[in-house]
């Protein structure tokens, strides 16, 4: 029996940072059980150069990159997902397109490293400091026993990652 493969659409706003990074570490960290995908409600058209410089350190192909707008995944020939997450507070509010299937809608806020007005070391750093909280996530998410659990279990689940972790005393 073929084991099923989870196509995951991570949405930001200008689709140069998060969202790809969040592509480009699902692919890899999923080992063909998973897929990543990423746009934006307002592409930018480039991506970020530390973007780049984070995801040259996998094994992901970076000419595969690019931004583009959700649009793209909204179409009766698009690549039929099965997880959409949000990845920016901004995307994560604005009315999306209807996507086929349904899938599971969850949140994941990050901080927007681009949003950095230090010089490029500090910046650098913050990069760094977002693409390991992405891959950190990620790494949860494809530990999930999906094929065990029912939907609105993974849903659950799924949604919980995007939480704070609780504070112990």
């Amino acid at each position: 029996m073929d084991e099923k493969v989870y196509n995951v659409l991570f949405l930001g706003t200008t689709n140069s940072v998060r969202s790809l990074m969040a592509e480009a570490l699902l692919t890899v960290a999923g080992g063909g059980r998973f897929r990543g995908f990423s746009a934006g409600s307002s592409p930018s058209g480039v991506v970020h150069p530390f973007t780049l410089e984070q995801i040259a350190t996998t094994a992901y192909p970076i000419e595969r990159l690019r931004s583009k707008s959700w649009d793209e995944f909204a179409t009766p020939d698009a690549p039929q997902m099965d997880f959409i997450i949000t990845l920016c507070d901004d995307a994560a509010g604005e009315a999306r397109p209807e996507w086929p299937g349904h899938p599971i809608s969850a949140h994941w806020a990050f901080s927007n490293p681009a949003a950095c007005t230090a010089d490029d070391l500090q910046t650098r750093e913050q990069f760094h400091k977002v693409f390991h909280q992405i891959r950190m996530r990620i790494s949860t998410f494809v530990s999930l026993p999906l094929e065990r659990l029912e939907k609105n279990a993974i849903h659950r689940e799924v949604s919980a990652l995007g939480r704070p972790p609780a504070q112990g005393t």
